[in-house]
């Protein structure tokens, strides 16, 4: 997958992230289809993310399964 396809991705967390459980399937969606250096990535821009948003916390458990 291209960088593309790490920002898309960020793009879709970021408009589903009102909705847990949508954000959820999206960041286990991604976790699927990014390269194993787009998912380091991802979870340095996730921590910065779900910071200022604790229902999303949760997540880092998913991301970090992986």
């Amino acid at each position: 997958m291209s960088k593309s396809m790490l920002d898309y991705t960020k793009s879709v967390l970021k408009r589903v992230s009102f909705d847990v459980s949508l954000f959820t399937k999206e960041l286990e969606k991604a976790c699927r289809v990014l390269l194993p250096y787009e998912l380091e990535e991802l979870v340095v821009w996730l921590t910065k993310f779900i910071k200022e948003k604790p229902e999303l916390q949760h997540c880092m458990l998913l991301i970090s399964n992986k």
